[in-house]
């Protein structure tokens, strides 16, 4: 059982580090991918499989390779049937987080959206459960989200302890830059001060998230738009 628990989260970790390296928008071949992670093609090809039935934007071109699209922008006020039934899914799925503050925007905002939807299009589909996400094992945010929402907003550092890959705690200063969403999986993405360089933290991972009075600034170098650049021009 401990075996499969590894197994699972040796799986995740990959999953969120090949999200990392295609969101620089560019095609990456799934062998070069294979070969920096040490597992076989098959795998790779499952894991892009996984990564597109959560709903993530993964494209795959033959000869070119993989890559993250662009994401769609729904047209304001005009819903199709699936658009509507995949809303009413995420406003579910928030609902039912450990998060009171967006458990009460989600629930407020559903109940706006039934009051104007017409009755035949107001329910949410029967059989859509947990086992439709390939990421449902790794669980829902955790009660450090609002802490890291309201980081985001002030600019102000977390003192964080966080469990590493084999599950022992590491402490690391942060400045958190921006929450991100993927099939379910909730991460932070941040400058670590400790180690001097951006990385990202699985929220279902931090054993504690501490707010600080300590506040940063803007920095070159160290903010979300040098992150995103660095992705599209990688040192050689």
């Amino acid at each position: 059982m401990v075996k499969g628990r590894k197994a699972v989260a040796g799986r995740m970790d990959r999953l969120l580090e090949i999200i990392q390296i295609l969101r620089d928008g560019q095609h990456h071949r799934a062998e070069d991918i294979a070969k920096h992670f040490g597992v076989s093609l098959r795998t790779i090809y499952r894991d892009m499989d996984r990564m597109a039935a959560s709903g993530l934007p993964v494209e795959g071109t033959r000869g070119e390779g993989y890559r993250m699209a662009d994401p769609i922008s729904l047209p304001p006020l005009t819903l199709t049937t699936q658009e509507l039934e995949a809303l009413q899914l995420g406003l579910a799925i928030v609902s039912d987080t450990a998060d009171r503050e967006l458990q009460s925007g989600a629930r407020s905002l559903a109940r706006r959206i039934e009051s104007i939807t017409p009755e035949n299009r107001a329910s949410l589909p029967d059989g859509w459960t947990d086992a439709l996400y390939p990421f449902a094992e790794t669980g829902l945010p955790s009660e450090h989200m609002p802490i890291l929402r309201q980081a985001i907003r002030q600019k102000r550092k977390i003192w964080l302890v966080y469990k590493d890959q084999n599950n022992r705690p590491n402490q690391r200063m942060i400045r958190p830059l921006q929450l991100e969403y993927w099939g379910r999986v909730w991460s932070c993405l941040a400058w670590c001060e400790t180690s001097k360089a951006f990385d990202s933290f699985r929220v279902a991972r931090m054993q504690s998230a501490e707010l600080t009075s300590a506040r940063f600034r803007d920095e070159e170098g160290k903010t979300f738009k040098d992150y995103l650049a660095a992705l599209k021009h990688p040192p050689p």
